[in-house]
């Protein structure tokens, strides 16, 4: 029986200043272990948006991709409750399979390099 599909996957920042000390007050192990209960997460080294650390960013399913869906980039992740609401959008699906959040919206960022559209 072939495994369900991955509705989509998630990318934490982890260098510099996200996961580090210099954003106190977050079990940023922890943050990455529950994110991993609703999708494939990968660490990555510097997003090059550091002001807005703890960053994270949803990446919509291939399918949804085809079909016009875009990355999510969300930024101030820095308490347990953000961390639910993301789990709990990613496993409705995420982008292009289920609407934003209104708040996650409140932590939505522009990617590096890109004017937020509202």
């Amino acid at each position: 029986m072939p495994a369900d599909p991955v509705p989509c996957r998630i990318v934490v920042c982890r260098d510099c200043c996200c996961g580090s000390p210099k954003v106190t007050g977050v079990d940023h192990a922890a943050q990455i272990e529950r994110l991993r209960t609703a999708a494939p997460v990968r660490v990555s080294d510097c997003l090059d948006v550091c002001d807005h650390a703890n960053v994270v960013v949803v990446q919509p399913s291939a399918e949804h991709r085809a079909a016009g869906a875009r990355s999510v980039w969300l930024g101030l992740v820095n308490d347990p409750e953000a961390t639910e609401d993301i789990t709990a959008w990613v496993r409705a699906g995420g982008p292009g399979a289920a609407p934003l959040p209104d708040i996650l919206d409140l932590y939505s960022i522009a990617p590096p390099g890109r004017r937020r559209v509202p």
